[in-house]
């Protein structure tokens, strides 16, 4: 990608809202970023030497609050977690949570995830990228805001290896139907399992509060789960 085609990307995927931070978020974002945190910066980051051993690599962007992102990391302690969230009070709160539970094998960081992604993973970098609840963008006038797309599929290939998976859910419809339609014209990635629930058959997750949300307000959930397709040779 050339310098002016980075400089002409203005629209994102996300809204930074301000949010109330609490004494004890801003505090962790003092104190605890400098153990979870990772700082943006266009280069590749050397994830063996960051955990400090060579392990399989999940990230997951948007990660909300945290809570089941350091739950994961908890459970699967030979699991390396990359989360990525643009709101800070949702950055402090994972990072308390991730004291509060001794969790090692975490990194944060708070950035665009599109920009991320390309600067700062090599490519087959990843083995599992999840994508949990993104910001549907129901509006039709803003629709071209939503991250699943075949430009964000295209650089998620290139930073899984080939038959890593990309994990997605979503509680509205109308986002379903538009990742049913984007994703069937994928060449990179091959449809492996989905489900269609009312939130008691997650698929290779937990349950989310944004899932929660959407549960009370009468949504239905869909996952999904793809494939990494090997380049041909």
């Amino acid at each position: 990608m050339t310098e002016s085609s980075r400089q002409k990307r203005t629209i994102r995927s996300f809204v930074r809202r301000a949010g109330r931070m609490t004494p004890s978020q801003e505090r962790a974002l003092e104190e605890l970023w400098p153990k979870y945190g990772i700082e943006y910066d266009p280069a590749f980051l050397d994830l063996d030497t960051l955990f400090g051993r060579h392990a399989e690599r999940v990230l997951e962007i948007g990660f909300g609050n945290g809570d089941t992102l350091v739950q994961a990391a908890a459970d699967h302690t030979d699991i390396d977690y990359i989360g990525l969230e643009v709101h800070e009070p949702g950055v402090g709160h994972c990072l308390l949570r991730a004291r509060d539970m001794d969790v090692n094998n975490l990194r944060v960081i708070a950035h665009d995830a599109i920009e991320v992604l390309r600067d700062q993973f090599a490519d087959a970098s990843l083995d599992r990228i999840n994508l949990y609840f993104p910001d549907p963008w129901p509006k039709k006038r803003h629709h071209k805001r939503r991250i699943v797309n075949p430009s964000f599929l295209a650089l998620a290939a290139a930073k899984l290896r080939p038959g890593g998976t990309l994990h997605i859910a979503t509680d509205w419809q109308n986002y379903a139907e538009h990742i049913d339609e984007v994703l069937s014209q994928s060449e990179v990635f091959r449809l492996a399992a989905r489900r269609e629930h009312d939130g008691d058959q997650p698929l290779d997750r937990y349950t989310t509060k944004f899932e929660t949300r959407g549960l009370k307000r009468g949504h239905r959930i869909w996952d999904w789960l793809y494939e990494r397709i090997a380049p041909k040779a």
